[in-house]
């Protein structure tokens, strides 16, 4: 019963953590670190960031095994009809929030602060939940393990990455940065502080649904 809990917290997480990159995305400031490469992909190449979401985390499904090896558990190729989920959610919300066109840059930074929150409500549900990993969390915990790194740490480095990536990205094809903006960099930095506020000040929940149990902290 208490694992029917737990994927339903997830799931539930999973929508709202679609629905702040949403926000974030539809901020027009640029998006989330972990989507960068998606969005600008979407933007010049006729598929959706859902749909590229899915296949870049499909990309890093594959990374993760070729990392672990042996040590790449079973349980692990859960994450394969998550990101494909994942990705539909994405485009759901999307859908959901097309009449949100923000004509201010004011207006850009309320819906990307708002994104924020929402996302790291999402990163909380799921660290709650604690069943499984997004592709982009469990790919640094897969570097974590191989080379004995600290989680906080290699997850900023592959923020960075994944953003620096995406605008060579957007400069190689457009010759200008779309879709990677001073959003994605306040994105990083903030999505990480929500989540660690929610985690702190929301810590009875845990004991109500899992009374033997405690939420990880999120690194």
């Amino acid at each position: 019963m208490e694992k029917l809990e737990r994927y339903f917290i997830f799931l539930v997480g999973l929508f709202i953590n679609s629905l702040g990159v949403s926000l974030v995305t539809k901020a027009d400031l640029g998006t989330s670190p972990i989507s960068s490469i998606p969005y600008v992909l979407s933007l010049n190449i006729p598929l959706t960031l859902g749909q590229f979401t899915i296949v870049f985390s499909l990309l890093l499904i594959l990374l993760q095994l070729f990392i672990l090896r042996k040590d790449f558990k079973l349980e692990y190729f859960l994450q394969i009809p998550i990101s494909v989920l994942f990705g539909y959610f994405i485009d759901l919300t999307m859908a959901l929030l097309d009449l949100l066109h923000p004509h201010s840059y004011v207006s850009d930074l309320v819906a990307l602060l708002v994104g924020c929150v929402v996302l790291g409500f999402g990163v909380y549900l799921e660290v709650l939940a604690d069943v499984a990993m997004l592709p982009g969390e469990a790919f640094v915990r897969s570097v974590t393990i191989v080379w004995n790194t600290d989680f906080g740490m290699t997850k900023v480095i592959f923020d960075v990455s994944m953003s620096v990536i995406a605008g060579i990205l957007s400069l190689s094809l457009v010759h200008h940065l779309d879709g990677v903006r001073e959003g994605t960099v306040i994105a990083a930095l903030l999505v990480g502080m929500f989540a660690r506020f929610f985690t702190k000040k929301l810590a009875f929940v845990t004991e109500v649904l899992f009374p033997r149990n405690s939420v990880k902290k999120y690194n």
